[in-house]
């Protein structure tokens, strides 16, 4: 069956003039942003973009993290709305892209169809989830993790910065706490496109990466206890060198992921060292391993062989090692018949396109417990994120945003 769509676009350069407006809010020190949430420059950046929405004929609610809903109204007061959006705030050295290209772009979506006069049969919701990044207050994804069950309300208020300033106190600061109970909102579906955040599209010269899953995540925080002791008088043969340790426990980290290879990633990023002394054996360690994967039973099983493994190694070194998991989420499988909306459309408008899996955490990835939902992503330059070399090229934003429009639309359903 074809679409009504047909190849329709849209305007791809009003699309990127607003991406350069918003990032005229918090520049950063290197040509990025840092608009972190709740800061006074996330409120103007709201401002802007609730003016937009206002323009745009759109309705706006918020809720009581500071989500933002504005609302396109359907032609059938019974649908269920089609939710699509992202998040605008940024990391402190942050790009002008992550999360703000998936909102935006929504709202093109919404200014589109406005140009061309088309209606849908279910209302269309853009939308701005709070504190995606959880730079300034963690975790990450906290108001949609609210939203979907998966966080309390109350001990997302108390979520402190490092000045103790707490999330719910700087949110009625701002003046951006919405008084709408947060989940009660059903959705027919929801699409978020981002940049990819990774390499693979801009290698491949692809256009499109069409999101199949979002991995899951395993932190195992490690302690490995030897004995401090100088580095000078302390013969070979009777050393506890916890250090040494660390080292051999890394290579087995990197040693399991390999083996489970295209998709498993692992490595240890938090490491600490006593007493962290030129001259003296370290007699302690404690690191992270972050171990990911699409699979849950691949997961486990490296969790599994860090354990097993580890523990067979301080034996021979004579070393004691304990492990704690201390965070983690199972993988996400995006819902079949929106993945395939995105694929078609993609298709439809003839991009190079591939199956993907997204290695960072997004928003849709807990919606997706609470809704039917998939992600787009498109290319980024050397991969580049979290960083204010972030780039993208305005091709790239509006293929990407071309292919939102298609699948938002087809699953809105145009009735003229």
């Amino acid at each position: 069956m074809n679409s009504p769509m047909g190849n329709l676009l849209i305007n791809h350069e009003r699309l990127w003039d607003s991406i350069m407006e918003m990032a005229k809010i918090g520049p950063g020190v290197a040509g990025g942003n840092n608009r972190q949430t709740l800061t006074d420059d996330d409120a103007k950046g709201r401002d802007l973009f609730k003016s937009w929405c206002e323009q745009a004929g759109m309705t706006l609610g918020v809720d009581r993290m500071g989500t933002m809903f504005a609302t396109r109204k359907g032609e059938d007061p019974e649908a269920l709305p089609v939710y699509v959006g992202s998040h605008l705030d940024t990391q402190p050295t942050g790009g002008k892209y992550d999360g703000v290209l998936g909102v935006l772009g929504a709202l093109e979506i919404i200014r589109s169809l406005n140009d061309l006069n088309i209606r849908t049969k279910h209302p269309i919701v853009v939308t701005n989830w709070t504190n995606e990044e959880g730079t300034r207050f963690a975790p990450p994804m906290l108001a949609s993790g609210v939203f979907a069950g998966m966080h309390d309300e109350q001990w997302a208020y108390d979520r402190e910065d490092i000045e103790g300033k707490k999330f719910g106190d700087e949110l009625v600061r701002i003046g951006w706490q919405g008084d709408e109970v947060v989940g009660n909102r059903k959705m027919h579906a929801f699409f978020e496109l981002h940049i990819e955040q990774g390499p693979i599209l801009e290698a491949e010269n692809k256009d499109i990466g069409v999101v199949t899953h979002g991995q899951g995540l395993s932190w195992t925080q490690v302690t490995i206890t030897g004995k401090d002791s100088h580095t000078g008088s302390t013969p070979m043969p009777m050393r506890k060198n916890a250090g040494l340790g660390m080292a051999r426990v890394l290579e087995l980290v990197d040693e399991i992921a390999w083996s489970h290879k295209p998709d498993a990633v692992g490595a240890a990023g938090h490491i600490e060292v006593f007493p962290n002394s030129r001259n003296v054996i370290p007699g302690k360690v404690v690191f992270t391993v972050d171990f990911r994967s699409p699979e849950l039973a691949v997961i486990k099983d490296m969790e599994n062989r860090l354990r097993n493994g580890g523990e067979e190694i301080c034996q021979k070194m004579d070393l004691e090692i304990a492990f704690e998991k201390v965070g983690g989420f199972d993988p996400v499988k995006f819902d079949e018949n929106c993945v395939s909306a995105v694929r078609k459309a993609a298709e439809r408008l003839g991009y190079s396109h591939r199956n993907i899996i997204s290695g960072a955490g997004h928003d849709a990835c807990w919606i997706n417990r609470v809704a039917p939902t998939a992600m787009i992503m498109c290319p980024c330059v050397d991969g580049l994120s979290h960083n204010e070399a972030e780039e993208i090229s305005v091709e790239w934003a509006a293929k990407g945003t071309n292919v939102l429009f298609h699948a938002v639309v087809d699953t809105a359903i145009v009735v003229n």
